[in-house]
């Protein structure tokens, strides 16, 4: 079964169809209110995730210091977010969002 990459208004989804039609009737199934933009057959059955695109190849992630920061403020977010900035020279915005997304995670 080939795999699609297909990209909406909101998403950008990765998923396995015996044909484009198949394709769209996932996405109409899971987000019927998206628009499907582009839906590319991928030419290979795998899919891959530079993390150096994303950001992430250093070797301490966003998510491992976001994690410490959080421990060593008990869960004190405000105080998370300026250990992170402290510890990263991240900005505020950037440590706020790698903090808040670490928390929602279950840190």
């Amino acid at each position: 079964m080939p795999l699609f990459e297909i990209e909406t208004d909101a998403h950008i989804i990765i998923t396995w169809a015996a044909n484009d039609q198949a394709a769209n009737e996932v996405v109409a199934n899971a987000y019927p209110n998206d628009t499907v933009i582009r839906l590319t057959k991928r030419p290979r059955d795998t899919w891959v995730i530079s993390k150096g695109v994303l950001g992430l190849a250093e070797k301490d992630s966003p998510c491992n210091v976001a994690r410490d920061c959080l421990a060593k403020a008990a869960g004190d977010k405000v105080h998370a977010i300026r250990l992170y900035m402290h510890e990263t020279g991240d900005d505020l915005e950037r440590a706020r969002r790698v903090i808040e997304s670490n928390m929602v995670m279950g840190w």
